[in-house]
């Protein structure tokens, strides 16, 4: 086999304490915003926080990209300026930009990072790769429009120490490359200045007029809810790991800087465990038992969108509601108290539930009944608890040895 050179696995951090969760499950890097400086200004990274996450990082041996990849007007320059300043002084691993002035902008006062081109410069070709590269680019960032017989041209033709990054799984947006007018529009909020309403994924009523009957308006129905006309499945290239490594793509990212630690748990241990065991042993991948794993978190349905095929219309989704019927977030392990643990709970919790140990680097999961709770301080016996508050605690005993920061699923009752 020509290529066997284990890729980065790269995921979302809206916050310090999910990258300590991608961490934990293997995730090799994470990008996270620089707040009203890049394409998710609701993630709630602010300065301090990503200054932690750059600092446990390194003390972990793994690497952190912010993003600055806005397309900017004239009057957010001297924001950029500064923010490019501060990102050099904490030694961020890359930058991630989109914008030909910006990238000027951080040549000059961020020297020291290497830079990222986004996806949303539209890089679909090995021409612009090449093209980047020469102006400063040490990673290009792939357009999800891309099918495997682009991809693998680009990797035949780029420059060679020019590296290459591909989405694997997440939302697909509607918008050519992630860049759409549709949130700005209608919700006065511009996906290209940090603050995408998702406004492709809303439910519309859409009416068409009728042929040869000017004025006369007919519904285009599908239910009572509207018609999601353009909201796409999630990507989820599983299956295809093996292929994407032979091509030797350097980087596999995971987009979702707003989920959950629950869902960057589920997906960045799914893809962590199909990778290292396809590197491991190539000739026995079997995808199924990660694509369980997978379906077990909040999606639109699942698509592998333009890869195998350019004609692909598998990623409509035309109900546009997010399903997990079976399962939710459960909590978070903080600490060992004597013979139990303290649990963050994120949904409500009682005496006979269901839960799973999602365990790092291990895709089987331990599965258990919940057979007494405490309250946290008074320590008394409970029967149901539900999560009032961000940081809400129990004491459960578990089955098994675990450490802080795994995450606990919760099976739902039917």
């Amino acid at each position: 086999m020509e290529y066997m050179k284990k890729p980065e696995l790269l995921a979302p951090a809206g916050s310090f304490e999910k990258a300590k969760t991608a961490f934990i499950y293997g995730a090799d890097a994470v990008y996270c915003g620089t707040g009203a400086l890049s394409l998710r200004s609701r993630a709630e990274v602010d300065n301090n926080d990503l200054a932690k996450t750059i600092q446990y990082a390194h003390s972990i041996g793994k690497k952190v990209y912010a993003t600055i990849n806005i397309y900017a007007w004239d009057t957010y320059y001297e924001e950029i300026k500064k923010q490019a300043k501060m990102l050099n002084e904490l030694k961020v691993d890359a930058i991630i930009a989109s914008d030909g002035g910006v990238i000027e902008v951080l040549k000059q006062y961020a020297p020291d990072v290497e830079l990222h081109v986004s996806t949303q410069a539209n890089i679909v070709s090995y021409h612009t790769s090449n093209f980047w590269h020469k102006n400063g680019a040490s990673r290009v960032i792939l357009g999800r429009e891309l099918n495997k017989e682009q991809i693998k041209e680009i990797m035949e033709k780029k420059e060679k120490d020019l590296e290459v990054e591909m989405f694997v799984h997440g939302a697909i947006c509607f918008g050519y490359s992630g860049r759409c007018f549709l949130s700005d529009f209608l919700a006065s909020r511009s996906a290209n200045l940090g603050d995408c309403a998702q406004s492709c994924r809303w439910a519309y009523n859409v009416y068409v007029e009728e042929y040869n009957k000017p004025g006369n308006l007919m519904p285009v129905e599908h239910d009572e809810h509207g018609t999601y006309i353009f909201s796409s499945k999630d990507l989820c290239l599983i299956k295809e790991i093996p292929e994407i490594i032979q091509m030797g793509v350097d980087s596999l990212k995971i987009e979702g800087r707003l989920k959950t630690q629950y869902y960057l748990a589920s997906v960045v241990n799914a893809y962590r465990n199909a990778i290292d065991d396809y590197i491991e042993n190539p000739n026995s991948y079997e995808y199924t038992k990660y694509l369980k794993e997978l379906e077990k978190t909040k999606t639109r349905g699942l698509t592998t969108f333009y890869f195998n095929d350019r004609n692909n219309k598998d990623f409509q989704e035309y109900e546009g509601k997010q399903y997990n019927p079976d399962y939710e977030f459960g909590g978070v392990i903080k600490e060992k108290e004597e013979e139990k643990y303290i649990i963050e709970i994120r949904n409500k919790l009682s005496v006979g539930d269901s839960l799973e140990i999602l365990i790092p680097g291990k895709i089987e999961s331990v599965e258990f009944t919940i057979e007494q709770l405490w309250d946290a301080e008074t320590k008394e016996n409970i029967e149901t608890v539900n999560p009032g508050k961000q940081g809400q605690v129990v004491l459960m005993k578990l089955p098994i040895l675990v450490e802080e920061g795994w995450v606990l699923r919760r099976r739902k009752t039917k």
